[in-house]
């Protein structure tokens, strides 16, 4: 998978340096530069034929929106993914202290419930294979 992004990648670079040479040769057009003028925008249509070829290989990659709103923004898109990781790990911190309140709550209610109504109680440790009550 990751020679199809370094392909790509390569593909991009040169892209790149080419639409940087071309801003040179425009910048500072005459008509001598005719001929260097006509050859890099060839270079820039090949470039984007390569890049192209490059996204059937990665149709089945799936990028969220955020990803691009970081980018839009200026924004390094790695944060996007570090932001993910913490969000995930503070609703898991959160979820976790949500489920061990309620086995506390679980372990009082059946000792509460085990004193009121003891006979019940039993019945119920029976079904759910508790020999013991809880202490």
């Amino acid at each position: 998978m990751a020679e199809k992004f370094d392909h790509l990648e390569e593909h991009l670079e040169k892209f790149v340096e080419n639409i940087r040479q071309l801003g040179i040769i425009v910048s500072d057009f005459q008509p001598s530069s005719q001929a260097g003028l006509n050859q890099k925008l060839n270079f820039i249509v090949t470039g984007l034929q390569d890049i192209d070829k490059c996204r059937q290989q990665l149709h089945d990659i799936m990028v969220p929106l955020e990803v691009f709103e970081y980018i839009d923004q200026g924004r390094n898109p790695q944060l996007y993914t570090k932001e993910c990781l913490e969000r995930a790990l503070a609703k898991n911190e959160q979820v976790r202290g949500k489920m061990d309140t309620m086995k506390k709550f679980k372990s009082l209610l059946i000792q509460e419930l085990s004193k009121v109504f003891p006979e019940d109680m039993a019945k119920y440790r029976s079904i759910r294979g508790e020999d013991h009550p809880p202490s």
